[in-house]
């Protein structure tokens, strides 16, 4: 078996909505005495070759890796509008070979910049004008503006300390910033990856406002579609968290994922980046 506690598989970079440059992040990594690396930008690849020479240079391990903004039908549910937002990460995806994966980002990252644009209305709307423009600053690819741009906006112009209370106040559904938007369908998420060669994994499940029925449809669907991992530990769990996705993760057979879902390291804490139970089957033993 792996050691289980010194990879972190879930992080991003500048070239989506990170704060840092690939190569940055690798050394950010390894500083904390991570091992093996995967970087998952958001809907992009492009910083996937800078991390890789940089963690190369560095004598650690690395994956590449992309998270797909998809949405999941719940098929338990009679209403028409019932699609759930979630992220799926693909690791091990080949960079070389990737044609259906690349080209199925390149149209899921053309509704960013509408959705954007409705996101600054609604801002305005709440007397907050210009928020189009501040957080195109921080979107160092302008088709990858995302929430997360428009948090830092609004915590330059001092409304808030940091960006997750932008997100608890304004950026989530039902909040007034929120602007609905539609993603790739999860079975199209998860053939991409696979078609690229990777692994499907869902990322921090704990983040989903599903009740445990509708929980337990969504993973099975991901299971029947050939999704194969789950993030168990994840920067944004609770030791709770932990212990119930790991249940999943025996329940279901699905690898044991473990990621920091790493932007910023201001915003980073490292005691949520906590190891995997021992019993769990790591998903460093898919990989390898």
């Amino acid at each position: 078996m792996f050691p289980v506690d010194d990879f972190d598989f879930h992080t991003h970079s500048r070239a989506s909505d990170g704060v840092l440059p690939p190569a940055a992040v690798v050394t950010w990594a390894v500083e904390r005495g991570i091992r093996h690396l995967a970087l998952t930008d958001h809907d992009t690849l492009d910083g996937v070759a800078e991390a890789q020479e940089a963690a190369i240079a560095a004598g650690i391990g690395f994956v590449a890796g992309v998270e797909i903004s998809a949405e999941w039908q719940d098929r338990g549910k009679q209403e028409e509008e019932n699609a759930k937002a979630v992220h799926i990460v693909g690791l091990g995806v080949d960079t070389a070979t990737t044609t259906v994966l690349q080209e199925g980002l390149r149209v899921l990252r053309g509704g960013r910049i509408e959705r954007a644009r409705r996101m600054d209305e609604a801002f305005s709307a709440l007397g907050i004008p210009g928020t189009f423009a501040g957080a195109m600053r921080y979107a160092a690819i302008p088709e990858l503006i995302s929430r997360a741009h428009f948090a830092r906006y609004l915590v330059e112009l001092g409304l808030f300390k940091e960006p997750g209370r932008v997100f608890e106040h304004y950026l989530t559904p039902g909040k007034p910033g929120y602007v609905r938007h539609r993603w790739v369908d999860l079975a199209e998420a998860v053939a991409w990856i696979r078609a690229a060669g990777g692994v499907a994994v869902v990322a921090h499940p704990g983040r989903y406002k599903l009740t445990s029925g509708a929980m337990q449809r969504f993973l099975e669907d991901f299971r029947d579609l050939g999704g194969e991992a789950i993030e168990v530990v994840s920067g944004s769990h609770t030791p709770e968290h932990v212990s119930r996705f790991a249940h999943v993760a025996r329940q279901f057979g699905f690898y044991a994922s473990r990621g920091s879902d790493f932007h910023d390291p201001a915003a980073f804490h490292a005691s949520k980046l906590m190891p995997l139970p021992e019993d769990l089957v790591s998903i460093r033993e898919r990989l390898a």
